[in-house]
């Protein structure tokens, strides 16, 4: 079994259910609404040879939204032979079409397009409406749609603006919907989803987090068999879980190092010695800070910082695996947190590339380690989990995510040591003030970005020229999409007069009101 981008999988699940990515942001939310139902997901490019989709042995296809008409040159098409198959499939927006597309129907632009609520309006159930009444609330974000349907299709459901909301054909074996029941504005999509995996696919619903542990701890004494790893251990999630996973498999044979770059939180660097050597890891701390910043001096792209970091990261770890060698022996494999959102957001399936992770569009092609990523199928919540088997501190499972390339990310512009003492400051702050005001488990993220603006402020009757700082609270399921936290007024004020009062070069604060998408957590 493989991953989005050919990896090997850990995991070896008997009921598997195929997600092919027509381009849609929220294809990921397909995967991870039918891994909740307890079926295994994998999301595949929606090009995928039939023949490579078989491989994976799935109960079930599920075709994702996107972007495109079915009707224009170069639409994104799936395998035709796949309608041959005999393995049910579930299309949904574009993916609903595209099965009509490919099947006979006909497709065309809507003289009334539908974004936004809608009411489903059911006609026959058959199995996949099957237990919902007459009447459900749905989430409509469509400009195309169906006028005729293929031979032997009928209609499950309407809206008052789409009179082939839901359909069914093949003997009942290809079904679509022309709304998404993979987010949260459909209240009864759990439903509907959980009506294709168990009525129609005949899964059991097996796959959960003990499963995955089980199987991975497994599977990686397996793969490194008598070897040595080392783990980039950054003090996040992501990657204390993927080294804790690790350490359960092979055990001393773990080798935890960890970077201080300067590009981290104030207090970082001794709050990571203090967790993991608890955790009888042989922890090795490495003071990278001027390597890295001669990496990234002169460097304002985003794209650029990010794989400055990710190539600079790896160099580290090429030397100190050379410099334990002479001490432990050969030590082949190098294992990172990389998890789904990861390789999406990088540009794996169709979706297109949002950004470079540093540990994946960031590594470099002569890479001397052949990497492990135990954590690469999996979502933050599911990393969570996992570190919550694994007996990990509650404390470090529940933290915010940071990110790899860390405040080098989140100073635009230039970084200069400078600017980093400053970012470190206001970051503080803001972790600070989210704390007191109880928030810190309610919240996704918390932070402070230097923006690069310089403005005019006046501070004891003299006019100063400072930085403004932008603070980004957000909260969301999965870091894929996110919401802006409305903050109580008094907590943003707190924050905005300690930023300035406390912090020499900072004369103005501003709240970042954005959602993802359309915009990205962090600014870079």
């Amino acid at each position: 079994m493989v991953g989005m981008e050919g990896e090997p999988s850990l995991v070896e699940p008997e009921e598997r259910v195929v997600i092919l990515d027509f381009g849609s942001q929220y294809g990921h939310l397909i995967a991870r609404r039918v891994r909740e139902l307890g079926v295994y997901s994998v999301v595949l490019p929606h090009h995928t040879p039939l023949a490579a989709i078989l491989r994976h042995r799935p109960r079930g296809v599920i075709l994702s939204g996107g972007p495109a008409s079915v009707y224009e040159p170069g639409a994104p098409q799936c395998d035709p032979e796949l309608w041959q198959a005999g393995v049910p499939v579930l299309g949904i927006c574009y993916g609903m079409q595209l099965m009509v597309h490919q099947l006979g129907g006909r497709v065309v632009p809507a003289a009334r397009r539908e974004y936004g609520p809608a009411t489903l309006h059911v006609d026959e159930p058959g199995r996949l409406l099957a237990g919902l009444g007459a009447r459900v609330d749905v989430w409509m974000s469509h400009a195309d749609r169906v006028e005729v349907l293929p031979p032997g299709f009928t209609v499950l459901a309407h809206t008052a603006d789409a009179p082939y909301a839901a359909i069914e054909g093949g003997d009942g074996r290809w079904l679509g919907v022309q709304f998404h029941p993979e987010v949260a504005h459909t209240p009864r999509g759990r439903d509907i989803l959980a009506n294709f995996l168990f009525r129609v696919c005949g899964c059991r619903g097996g796959w959960s987090m003990a499963d995955f542990v089980e199987r991975a701890v497994t599977a990686l004494r397996r793969r490194l068999d008598g070897a040595r790893a080392l783990c980039a251990l950054s003090g996040g999630v992501d990657s204390a879980v993927a080294a804790a996973l690790v350490h359960r498999a092979i055990g001393s044979r773990l080798v935890a190092v960890f970077v201080d770059t300067g590009l981290l939180r104030e207090g970082e660097v001794e709050e990571v010695r203090s967790t993991f050597s608890g955790l009888g890891m042989d922890l090795r701390v490495v003071d990278a800070r001027d390597r890295f910043l001669d990496a990234l001096a002169g460097l304002v792209d985003p794209e650029a910082k990010r794989k400055a970091v990710g190539e600079t990261f790896i160099r580290v770890f090429e030397e100190q695996a050379r410099r334990l060698a002479a001490e432990l022996g050969p030590i082949p494999y190098l294992v990172q947190g990389t998890t789904y959102p990861d390789v999406i957001e990088s540009g794996g399936g169709a979706a297109a590339t949002i950004k470079s992770h540093h540990n994946v569009g960031g590594l470099p092609p002569d890479l001397d380690f052949e990497l492990v990523e135990p954590l690469r199928d999996l979502f933050k919540d599911e990393v969570r989990e996992v570190g919550r088997r694994l007996g990990l501190p509650t404390a470090l499972i529940e933290r915010h995510p940071f990110p790899g390339p860390g405040l080098a990310i989140r100073t635009v512009g230039a970084v200069t040591a400078e600017r980093l003492r400053r970012l470190r400051a206001c970051d503080r702050i803001v972790r600070e003030e989210i704390r007191r005001a109880g928030l810190e488990g309610s919240v996704w993220q918390a932070f402070a970005v230097l923006t690069g603006a310089r403005t005019v402020g006046v501070m004891g009757d003299r006019r100063t020229y400072g930085e403004a700082v932008a603070v980004r609270v957000v909260a969301s399921d999965d870091g894929m999409t996110a919401d802006w936290v409305r903050l109580p007024h008094e907590v943003l004020d707190r924050i905005a007069r300690r930023l300035v009062n406390e912090v020499e070069g900072v004369n103005r604060v501003v709240y970042d009101i954005t959602s993802k998408p359309p915009a990205t957590i962090e600014w870079e």
